[in-house]
């Protein structure tokens, strides 16, 4: 719906109620005011300034953002914006990832569907994370919105390929298909052959985490009629000789995940994939690597001299092979590496990355009881010092100091996201054994910008005292394996004005530390708490206290009064209505 459409729905409804009425402003005016704000959050404000705008902002958005499914029902949502879209939608909690969420616990987008197909015919765009989809559900979507055109699923469960093959089949008009790290039965790669053969919408295209082969030829088909195709993410199947004959095809790309980069090349073959490479001078995202060999790397030099992010989570490169790319990437902005990289990897970070605002650290193997590689405070520090620009940092460790981490902040205390995770729970600073306490209280004090916090390492209340004085700006904390009584807790509840999200776990915090939180709780999106010493009595008199709130008790095999799982919000929409045995609504 154009604009002109959009500007006669809002004066019907601001004229409805009285013909005589005048507006402040302009229909023209609100819509060109609206045009301008592109967060939810903002237009969400705007919509609060009186009637009239709040009916502007609602006939005109075109994009809903739920960050939980059970917030609000999809009845609600299209009564309150008729026009939407594009959706984004998430499920699960994000513990789900971790195996701590049952695989029934629901976030079923079926519902969504039915009522989205009813007053959504327009549906372009559906971007879902942690929801349970089905095949069934897939199908149901690529029938039921003719306009559809783009589909992004992030650790979504519950399909197949098959379902995927439905969509191919039946929406004429995608140019976006994002699979990204989903609990998916990975049949077999035909999928691709079912595109049409007249099919040319396709602008972005991402199947990295699939791991069966795929069907080659109509992958080739599919990519050389696709001439406008930005976006290319293969699976691992994919091997050289194959990526250089899909680059050729695809002269626009700005995004590409490599498949295999092991095989053996003749020399003619090499030649011709380095020939590829440098015809890619605005590639700004570079992925995938698997398995990368260092005499194959140079051919990716010609392709670097623009990148902005460089995705290494799944190629395991030494130190000498990541400072050789390095130093072809005057602009990066954005890196994860894997820690076989080590420290003296991290010295090439600092060296050959002026720009870097963020770096992510994986484990290669994060279950690995000795330390034979990986990097440690000193590669940190390193970095610290050649990237003044770092404000968003995940790093994988197995020790740290707290003078380290001082040294860090005070080298970039812009930081918005701290994300240090020590992976032996418990660990104190290994040079003093102290506790890491001064080490986050470094952080929350010279970081006055900082949005999300990971904490972790051998930590007393003093830390969560620290959070609760010092993170004003703090929406996101998670926290593992540490604390000392429910003191902590009630620190950060009482002190975070800003706090949306508490990720709990492992930790001595009980009844007392959770109703703290009771005049908090309905301006956070979630609270989640699991093993913890909480009790289903203590869960249940925060359901009686707060009756606007969503609390949920997962029951494993504990006592029955013992609540191992807690994962509280709010909700418009009142109690679900899908729960299985497993979760007991309060």
């Amino acid at each position: 719906m154009g604009m002109e459409s959009d500007s006669k729905k809002t004066k019907d409804s601001f004229n409805s109620g009285d013909s005589t009425r005048s507006l402040p402003f302009p229909d023209e005016v609100l819509e060109r005011v609206l045009s301008l704000l592109k967060t939810s959050k903002d237009r969400s404000s705007v919509s609060l300034v009186c009637k009239d705008w709040y009916n502007a902002e609602r006939w005109s958005r075109c994009h809903v953002f739920i960050g939980n499914c059970y917030s609000v029902s999809p009845e609600i949502v299209t009564r309150r914006f008729p026009n939407i879209r594009s959706v984004t939608l998430k499920g699960k909690p994000r513990f789900s990832d971790f195996n701590l969420v049952p695989d029934n616990w629901g976030a079923d987008i079926q519902a969504w569907l039915v009522v989205f197909a009813a007053k959504y015919p327009f549906l372009e765009e559906l971007r879902l994370k942690r929801m349970t989809v089905t095949d069934e559900s897939l199908e149901f979507l690529a029938l039921s919105f003719p306009n559809f055109k783009a589909l992004s699923l992030f650790s979504c469960d519950g399909f197949s390929t098959s379902g995927l093959a439905a969509i191919a089949t039946h929406c004429k008009n995608l140019t976006e298909l994002d699979i990204q790290e989903n609990g998916i039965d990975d049949r077999n790669g035909s999928w691709l052959s079912c595109f049409p053969e007249n099919f040319t919408s396709l602008e972005v295209l991402n199947f990295a985490n699939l791991t069966s082969d795929v069907n080659f030829d109509a992958l080739e088909r599919l990519v050389s009629r696709c001439k406008s195709m930005k976006v290319l993410k293969v699976n691992k199947s994919i091997c050289l000789e194959q990526l250089q004959r899909l680059l050729v095809f695809a002269p626009h790309l700005v995004e590409l995940g490599t498949g295999s980069f092991s095989q053996e090349l003749t020399i003619h073959q090499y030649a011709d994939l380095e020939s590829a490479f440098s015809n890619f001078k605005n590639m700004h995202t570079l992925s995938g690597l698997w398995e990368a060999t260092a005499i194959y790397l140079p051919v990716l030099y010609p392709a670097c001299a623009n990148l902005t992010f460089l995705n290494l989570s799944y190629a395991a490169l030494q130190s000498d092979e990541l400072a050789n790319l390095l130093s072809h990437c005057p602009y990066l902005q954005r890196l994860w590496v894997l820690d076989t990289v080590e420290d003296k990897g991290l010295e090439a970070v600092g060296a050959y990355c002026p720009l870097l605002e963020e770096l992510r650290v994986f484990p290669a193997d994060p279950f690995g009881e000795e330390i034979i590689n990986g990097v440690t405070e000193a590669g940190f520090v390193t970095v610290s010092y050649g990237c003044p620009r770092l404000h968003y940092v995940l790093y994988f460790c197995r020790q740290m100091t707290n003078a380290a981490v001082a040294t860090i902040v005070q080298n970039c205390p812009d930081f918005t996201h701290f994300r240090l995770c020590i992976m032996n729970p418990g660990q104190p600073d290994y040079t003093t054994n102290e506790p890491m306490d001064e080490a986050f209280g470094a952080v929350v004090k010279t970081c006055t910008k900082l949005q999300r916090l990971s904490v972790s390492g051998l930590l007393t209340d003093l830390t969560f005292e620290y959070i609760g004085k010092y993170a004003k700006n703090l929406e996101t904390l998670s926290v593992a394996f540490a604390g000392s009584s429910d003191w902590g807790m009630q620190c950060v509840l009482e002190g975070c004005p800003k706090l949306r999200k508490l990720e709990i776990r492992d930790c001595p915090f009980g009844n007392a530390a959770l109703l703290s939180g009771v005049e908090k709780y309905e301006s956070m999106r979630f609270l989640w708490m699991s093993a913890c010493n909480l009790t289903v009595n203590g869960c249940r008199n925060l359901a009686r206290k707060m009756p606007r709130l969503n609390v949920e008790v997962i029951k494993d095999n504990g006592s029955d009064d013992q609540a191992e799982k807690v994962y509280v919000y709010r909700s418009v929409a009142g109690p679900r209505r899908d729960a299985p045995p497993s979760v007991l609504t309060l």
